[in-house]
């Protein structure tokens, strides 16, 4: 297949997070298995404006705040260049709504839309923007195809008019080779330590892991627990730390690398995820795949990554006395985090990037196949 990809970033932005890595992981296995495949995003300051990255063929235009007004005319002069077998369109920030540029078959994939929790994290023109950009989606994208990362973003398509038939839920992968548990006996901290890694962004929840934390700690002292990660909310997250009188008890770690990470995955007794809507939660699959428990909330998304009772639990989201009660729970019991833990590891071991490179092939192939009446 000939397959024209359009994307907010690519693997190498700066801002590249969780979309790009299954973008790149699916498509760049498709190229080694014969594709030939474009992508057309936005750039960055010094950022080259063509790159191949896994194979992949890359052209970046303008920067991630300029790419709606841009991105379509470099869709435009794409398909004009050379004619694709399929169009498909990555939609994790705000959709392009290409589907008048061409008759070629048109898939889209949707990690998650945002509804109403937008209105949590940017400005109010900018959340209400994007929340009604995302009204038209079902009528706009009526003749595509639509992969859906989780049961959870496939719900909630059929609740916006999107019919069922044409939604594919295909799960992301992870790498079980190199997340794998610590063979050294030992390996989990001293002290329980509980672990949050994503971005600091007032959305994701983070508060209320700071917040359970400070709760829990009133019945055991020795709680510990470790942030990982950037964001423009650290500021505020670490005053609240400080407020709480959580200043030594909570680390905040900044930005770390993957061999970094991978060593806070296999010492923490369990994984945090306190978000209100996820399209997934790739690090409760990450942690999984470490022999790491998780503790998130029960969130679309979230509730699709994680087996409640089997490789960890789903709290209510915000509910700080009950996430803190299942952080006294695990730290008063390292027989139970080994038990989640292993079956963490049998679920993460289910879950491959080539099996969800080789739905996503076979979900393009049903889309090529299709009478032209029913695109």
């Amino acid at each position: 297949m000939n397959i024209l990809l359009v994307n907010w970033q690519d693997r190498e932005n700066p801002h590249a997070g969780g979309a790009e890595i299954h973008l790149h992981e699916i498509y760049g296995r498709l190229v080694q298995r014969g594709h030939r495949v474009r992508l057309v995003c936005s750039g960055w300051a010094d950022g080259p404006a063509r790159a191949t990255v896994d194979g992949i063929e890359v052209t970046r235009v303008g920067n991630r705040n300029s790419f709606a007004l841009l991105g379509r005319g470099a869709v435009r002069r794409a398909l004009a260049a050379e004619a694709p077998d399929i169009l498909v369109e990555d939609i994790n920030k705000i959709p392009l709504f290409l589907s008048g540029l061409t008759r070629a078959p048109l898939g889209v994939i949707i990690p998650h839309l945002f509804g109403g929790t937008v209105f949590q994290e940017a400005s109010w023109p900018m959340a209400s923007l994007v929340w009604l950009l995302e009204r038209p989606i079902p009528a706009a994208y009526r003749r595509a195809g639509f992969h859906a990362i989780s049961e959870s973003t496939r719900d909630d398509l059929v609740a916006r008019g999107v019919a069922r038939e044409r939604i594919r839920v295909i799960y992301p992968g992870v790498d079980a080779d190199y997340f794998t548990p610590a063979t050294a006996p030992g390996a989990r901290a001293e002290a329980p330590t509980f672990l949050y890694i994503g971005r600091l962004r007032r959305y994701k929840g983070v508060e209320y892991a700071i917040r359970a934390m400070a709760e829990a700690r009133r019945t055991r002292p020795e709680l510990r627990l470790e942030i990982a990660g950037s964001g423009v909310d650290r500021p505020r997250l670490e005053r609240l730390a400080a407020e709480l009188g959580q200043g030594e008890a909570i680390r905040f770690l900044g930005f770390v690398p993957e061999d970094a990470k991978l060593g806070l995955l296999r010492r923490a007794w369990a994984n945090i995820f306190p978000s209100p809507k996820e399209g997934w939660g790739i690090t409760n699959v990450e942690a999984a795949a470490c022999g790491t428990p998780s503790l998130a909330s029960d969130s679309p998304g979230l509730r699709d990554s994680v087996r409640h009772g089997e490789t960890g639990y789903l709290v209510p989201h915000g509910d700080v006395a009950a996430l803190a009660a299942r952080m006294l729970e695990l730290g008063a019991d390292p027989a139970l985090v080994e038990r989640l833990g292993r079956q963490a590891r049998r679920f993460a071991e289910q879950l491959s990037w080539e099996r969800a490179a080789l739905e996503t092939e076979r979900w393009m192939t049903g889309l090529l196949a299709a009478p032209a009446g029913a695109r």
